[in-house]
């Protein structure tokens, strides 16, 4: 008998249905990425792709490596990326200049003041007369964020102290070396320094509440334009649901952990546990307009001691910096 033959535009038909089930994702679910190599989003991007949870979403994830975040923020103001991740003050700064991005809360592990093993600071007050090294630049939020605590209570640190800028891998290995009274750094880093015996002095979160926070205030976010999330919604919305769900995997399962621990170059074997700990305290987990408000809140205190270097012409946090998954927007 004779094999049956389907007319040609038949087959090419089936053809392309074959192709198009073929792939992992349509051109509209798929979402760019732009990320640091050395970044904490590296580490969730390999747990969403190492439990598949970009296929379960039907989402394909393309992501670009910059060397700096100021890279990534030229990025997608080109149009060559969709998300990065920075932080609302930035996405204020960008709305208040005509730029329409948004900013959903990704973080709220900042960073904290770290002191040596055999240190005698127990309060800020007692930086009086010391050496303060501060990770990034005189215009840091964390930075910023001391700075208004201490006013707080009284001390003025630019000039009640000697303040040393540096990179934050730099002052973590001159900390080491006892080169400062106290250190600010980012989270990662203040993790590993406790690790191997260095006190936590202050969190930032925990001084930004003294400041008028009512809860962690989640400091790094997913940006995006507003145009884009009107456009791709639910595509916005899925990336979202993953990237928590990666958040809750890495939170609660030592062993990603322990996979991970090749590529952290950590020096103390404690310093997994740690960071373990501090990732998963800073998992955002109040509302958006919870965070939108503390934001509002602290963002007099920073304008006020960065002045328009920092916030730009904007006297408060522009409406809209924060994004609505049930509103788009």
């Amino acid at each position: 008998m004779r094999p049956l033959r389907l007319p040609l535009s038949r087959r090419l038909f089936l053809a392309a249905i074959a192709l198009v089930a073929a792939k992992p994702a349509r051109a509209e679910n798929i979402i760019r990425l732009a990320a640091q190599k050395t970044g904490t989003f590296a580490w969730e991007l390999e747990i969403i792709a190492n439990h598949g949870l970009d296929k379960s979403a039907e989402i394909a994830i393309e992501t670009t490596e910059f060397a700096s975040p100021q890279a990534a923020e030229l990025a997608l103001l080109g149009g060559q990326v969709d998300i990065i991740v920075s932080d609302w003050l930035y996405v204020s700064r960008a709305r208040s200049l005509g730029e329409r991005l948004a900013f959903y809360p990704y973080s709220s592990a900042i960073g904290a003041i770290m002191t040596p093993p055999s240190s005698t600071i127990t309060s800020l007050r007692d930086l009086k007369g010391r050496t303060l090294a501060v990770a990034g630049s005189a215009l840091d939020k964390s930075w910023l964020i001391v700075q208004g605590a201490a006013l707080h209570d009284g001390l003025d640190l630019k000039s009640d102290a000697t303040i040393v800028y540096g990179a934050p891998s730099l002052l973590a290995a001159k900390a080491r070396q006892g080169e400062f009274a106290a250190s600010l750094n980012f989270w990662n880093f203040c993790a590993e320094l406790e690790a191997e015996g260095f006190h936590r002095l202050a969190g930032v979160e925990e001084l930004a509440e003294t400041l008028g926070a009512t809860g962690p205030l989640t400091n790094l976010g997913y940006v995006f334009s507003e145009a884009w999330a009107r456009r791709n919604g639910a595509v916005l919305a899925r990336f979202l649901d993953i990237s928590r769900k990666a958040k809750n995997i890495l939170a609660e399962n030592p062993e990603e952990w322990e996979r991970l621990r090749p590529r952290l170059n950590l020096r103390d074997a404690g310093a997994l546990t740690v960071l373990r700990q501090r990732y998963g305290q800073g998992i955002p987990r109040r509302s958006v307009e919870a965070e939108e408000a503390d934001a509002r809140t602290l963002y007099a205190v920073l304008a006020r001691l960065g002045g328009a270097e920092l916030v730009g012409k904007a006297n408060e946090l522009e409406p809209g910096t924060f994004y609505k998954i049930n509103t788009g927007g």
